[in-house]
């Protein structure tokens, strides 16, 4: 075992307790909220506000919930919530005694959720099984994301983050990778981007080395998508379908992507999103990006965003070796 998870909690009795609750099976990987991060401030004000605002959306049905985890798992919650919200009717039972009508009721819920939000596969943060098996990370994803579509007005704080540790039990014991994560949007990375940066000052005050910056840029693509047999002439639109974005990351960080994860000649705007936020993706979890980026700029050749994307890539691995 590998001493980060041992780090990861104060005293061996509070491994031992994680461990029972948490049974990994062999290949198995799950993502949990450290129990440091349980009695954060921020976080438990974020569950105060969840709680509150689905008390008082579900009022006159007189639903009440008392906690996320054991109140939201089996669907019925979010039926009513999602029935609410959107104005819409699910083809599910009210009540699901099984549990394998539970988790196919949660199968369709979440699956109407990921429409209204217009989100994609890769995007979900939250799973049938996740939210079925009460993970409080998931399921705050999930609250977070309809809470934001539906009521963007809810005054949730911002800059809630925790400390996780990913869990995988391979056959040589358990390995583990400590990471933070936001659960609401980083206002200090909002307010920054709002106040502009080194590319909006590039594009109003100094367009004239606009061509120069995308030259290095395309020097340092090709440096490395050259292995592969390719050459970009083009920041603007070459980059937009994911393609050479997602090969490019993975010639810098050094894994090979499968081909059955992503589209190699995308035939449609919805096949090239859903490899730029794939792409976008791998940089958020390499922590190689600490912005927002909307997908559908990159796809649409808007060429500030593009530039952002490869100046994040650029900035990190210039003096990486081909």
């Amino acid at each position: 075992m590998e001493p980060d998870i041992l780090n990861a909690f104060t005293q061996p009795a509070a491994l031992n307790q994680f461990l029972a609750e948490n049974v990994i099976a062999q290949g198995e990987k799950k993502k949990l909220i450290k129990p440091t991060s349980s009695n954060n401030p921020k976080l438990e004000e974020l569950k105060l506000v969840l709680t509150d605002w689905i008390n008082s959306t579900l009022k006159e049905e007189h639903i009440v919930v008392r906690s996320l985890e054991e109140d939201l798992y089996d669907g019925l919650v979010l039926h009513h919530l999602l029935e609410n919200l959107a104005s819409l009717k699910l083809d599910v039972d009210k009540i699901a005694l099984t549990e394998k009508k539970q988790r196919q009721k949660l199968s369709v819920i979440l699956e109407a959720v990921a429409k209204c939000l217009q989100l994609e596969e890769s995007q979900l943060k939250w799973s049938v099984e996740s939210i079925f098996t009460k993970d409080l990370l998931s399921t705050l994803h999930l609250l977070v994301a309809i809470a934001k579509h539906f009521k963007p007005s809810l005054a949730m704080p911002p800059n809630v983050q925790v400390e996780t540790i990913t869990i995988e039990n391979t056959s040589r014991g358990l390995k583990t990778a400590n990471a933070v994560e936001y659960i609401t949007e980083n206002k200090e990375n909002l307010e920054a981007q709002s106040k502009g940066d080194a590319f909006d000052e590039l594009f109003s005050r100094a367009p004239d080395k606009l061509d120069a910056v995308k030259k290095v840029f395309l020097q340092f693509v090709n440096q490395h998508v050259g292995k592969l047999g390719l050459n970009v002439k083009d920041v603007e639109s070459e980059f937009a379908d994911g393609v050479i974005l997602l090969l490019l990351i993975g010639q810098l960080e050094g894994y090979f992507l499968n081909l059955r994860h992503f589209f190699l000649t995308p035939a449609s705007t919805t096949e090239m999103l859903h490899n730029v936020n794939l792409a976008l993706d791998l940089m958020t979890d390499g922590g190689l990006l600490n912005f927002s980026v909307n997908s559908e700029d990159i796809v649409n050749g808007d060429l500030k965003a593009t530039m952002r994307i490869l100046y994040s890539l650029y900035s990190k691995y210039k003096t990486k070796e081909t």
